[in-house]
């Protein structure tokens, strides 16, 4: 099949062109937001990009929606009415952004479209009206059993950990550091700890995905502090490589962690001792 998908969450779009089909990015000369392609990812051929001249001639089998701008974008750029003209799903990878169990999806009572969730949370949260959904849970490449715990401390992956806030468990980072430390990778990470004011959380940067696996599994354990979101899929990743996880237990990872890949609580305090005793 030829599918047409915005390359948006960069984790996700690795896994998803992956598969045996053939996807078409998006590209536009300044690339952006809308016509980002490939941006230089080490993808499989099947993975090609696409100016919006050349999808009005493609043969699209079926339109993967992820911002409901992209309604109107594949109209233009397809010359065909996703969900009439040409098959589409609609697929929402992250939890409500307004009131947590009332907030209507942009995509709600249409009959038009299949809403795909990335998680039953995501399914029971939003307020989809008569749309159409079903759950397909998203996942990421093996990257290996890898973990040697070789350095005392904790790691996390946080993007933009100083805008999001309390979204990303951000201010929990301080109390959860311990005197190991924990060393934070991610976009927006640069000075983490001197804008948090302690200088036991690190601010490692962005780095390309296999330089930091292997950055990761040289810490003795994973924390995940994320308060509202998804799924993280840098924790999947975590749990692939082989490391013992310290995972704040809301959204879906209540359901994903087992009990015995490390610790799971509400509890912050109950965190701080879980990474302690794992770091040591």
């Amino acid at each position: 099949m030829n599918i047409l998908i915005w390359h948006v969450h960069g984790a996700y779009t690795e896994a998803f062109v992956q598969g045996a089909h053939r996807y078409l990015l998006p590209t536009l000369p300044e690339g952006g937001p809308w016509g980002g392609g490939r941006a230089g990812r080490d993808w499989p051929a099947n993975a090609v990009e696409r100016t919006p001249d050349q999808l009005a001639d493609d043969d699209v089998d079926v339109v993967v929606l992820q911002r409901p701008d992209e309604l109107e974008l594949a109209r233009s750029w397809l010359g065909r009415t996703p969900g009439r003209d040409v098959p589409a799903v609609y697929l929402e990878h992250n939890t409500p952004g307004g009131p947590a169990a009332t907030t209507r999806h942009p995509v709600a009572d249409r009959d038009d479209l299949l809403l795909v969730h990335v998680t039953a949370f995501n399914d029971l949260m939003w307020d989809s009206g008569t749309t159409a959904t079903t759950v397909v849970e998203h996942g990421v490449p093996d990257p290996g059993h890898r973990w040697t715990g070789e350095l005392p401390a904790a790691v996390a992956v946080i993007n933009e950990p100083l805008r999001r806030g309390r979204v990303t468990g951000t201010d929990l980072l301080p109390l959860l550091a311990g005197p190991a430390g924990i060393d934070v990778f991610g976009m927006g990470t640069s000075g983490l700890g001197t804008a948090l004011g302690t200088p036991s959380v690190r601010g490692m940067g962005d780095q390309p995905q296999q330089r930091m696996h292997a950055e990761l599994a040289r810490r003795r354990v994973y924390v995940h502090t994320a308060r509202w979101t998804s799924l993280g899929l840098s924790l999947i990743e975590a749990m692939m490589l082989g490391m013992p996880v310290a995972v704040l237990a809301t959204t879906e990872a209540a359901r994903a962690v087992p009990p015995d890949a490390g610790v799971l609580a509400t509890d912050p305090d109950l965190l701080r001792r879980g990474i302690a005793e794992l770091a040591a």
